[in-house]
């Protein structure tokens, strides 16, 4: 078997002038540190392929802009210098499109985490991504499946219970489609695949922590695991920067207590104000302006202690003896307990969180970094996902997030500095 390593006396490069594969091995030398070697294969059977390789060419891909692994499969057999700077023996068969996706089905998601991760915490250690700054926020990824293609004929198109036949992984999600000419203009839109939900440096806008998830799961629940992995890599962040989609006491109260940071997340419109105002002495006040009847405390489905109120004329005959009927002729004075209201007795972080400063409004403005954090993953590799089902799809789109981060750490390796998000120019600086 050929050395992958080996060297062309006379480079394809030098007799076509293809620059820019040179550039790329640049970016694939900083690339290998971070994978985790590989166990030694036996020599019986069929030599096995590098995983290197085959991530070295997925990231080629992602880098190019190719929207399909066919496409690669087709220069990686037509350009012999680019097989060799992957990694691929010289004179060997290029690995086939069948190849590709059985990498990216077939291996653990871990593989990736750990390259991820190391990259990550080589860009703290070069005191490039300090992550005083974190926004968390998700992303649509449409699968393949003709049920996101309106111009088809499909039977419970929009059936949330539905399993499709294409991928049996993908399920119903939503995304708001806002018109940039229409000011506060917003239309719903479903669409079947999965959702990257992701917690990014809002200062350098690269990935720290991301996972891949169906898309009928609400950003609410990735929320937490993805800031335990925050603190499991160490860092701590002064801020946590996030949409009104965050707006829960569970969430504000692990952010101040676990993660040590300051939530800027607005409040969600969904908190009403109850129409009951309470007394000086902590009573709910019905809309004829009687206390009502205390009738107990509870604790909620959300863990948040409450206290119950009633109509008061239904439970104190000294009102009752005033008040035969509701002064105010409230239809729910016919219901066993009359009006019912409730108040909160525990502490809400909310209290703490000054929305009107310019502090909060200056810092939430940061937000719009995981929106680029996004375009720029979506550009690379998340317009067309060329596989099926949720283990292939988190492992490509990790590796799309991958991407960013090697393009980040070549940039500061090489010493520029200003190219670590801007792959094209990078690449003419090499």
């Amino acid at each position: 078997m050929n050395d992958p390593k080996q060297k062309l006396l006379f480079s394809v490069e030098h007799l076509f002038d293809i620059k820019p594969l040179k550039n790329f091995e640049v970016l694939f030398d900083t690339l290998a540190p971070f994978v985790p070697k590989e166990h030694s294969h036996n020599k019986v059977g069929r030599p096995k392929i590098s995983r290197l390789s085959l991530l070295s060419a997925l990231i080629y891909k992602n880098l190019r802009g190719l929207l399909t692994l066919s496409d690669l499969v087709s220069d990686l057999a037509s350009n012999p210098s680019l097989a060799l700077r992957c990694g691929f023996g010289i004179g060997e068969p290029t690995p086939t499109k069948e190849t590709f996706s059985t990498f990216l089905r077939d291996t653990p998601h871990q593989f990736f985490e750990i390259i991820r991760e190391s990259m990550v915490l080589e860009l703290i250690k070069l005191k490039e991504l300090k992550a005083a700054f974190v926004s968390i926020d998700s992303s649509p990824i449409k699968a393949n499946a003709r049920e996101n293609n309106l111009k088809t004929t499909s039977a419970d198109r929009f059936n949330k219970h539905k399993i499709l036949k294409s991928d049996k992984d993908a399920r119903l999600g939503v995304t708001i489609i806002h018109n940039p000419n229409e000011l506060f203009s917003r239309r719903v839109q479903y669409f079947w695949g999965y959702r990257s939900h992701v917690v990014s440096d809002a200062l350098t806008e690269l990935p720290i922590t991301e996972k891949t998830l169906p898309a009928n799961i609400h950003d609410s629940k990735v929320c937490i695991p993805l800031l335990k992995e925050l603190i499991e890599l160490g860092i701590s962040p002064q801020g946590v920067i996030g949409d009104a989609a965050f707006d829960s006491q569970e969430i504000l109260g692990f952010i101040v207590n676990d993660v040590k940071a300051r939530p800027y997340i607005p409040r969600n419109p969904r908190h009403k104000i109850s129409a009951f105002p309470a007394s000086a002495t902590g009573q709910r006040l019905c809309i004829a302006g009687l206390p009502m009847r205390n009738w107990g405390k509870f604790r909620d489905d959300k863990n948040r202690l409450r206290r119950k109120f009633v109509c008061p004329i239904k439970y104190s005959k000294a009102i009752a003896q005033q008040f035969p009927t509701c002064p105010m002729s409230h239809p729910n004075f016919s219901k066993p307990q009359g009006c019912t209201a409730y108040l909160r007795i525990d502490t809400d972080i909310r209290k703490n969180i000054d929305y009107d400063s310019p502090q909060f409004k200056k810092v939430y403005n940061l937000r719009t970094s995981a929106e680029r954090v996004f375009s720029r993953v979506i550009t690379l590799s998340l317009r067309n996902i060329p596989v099926k089902g949720l283990d292939a799809t988190a492992n490509y789109v990790t590796i799309a997030h991958i991407s960013t981060l090697l393009v980040a750490l070549t940039a500061i390796k090489t010493g520029n500095k200003d190219k670590i998000r801007y792959f094209k120019s990078l690449v003419k600086e090499l």
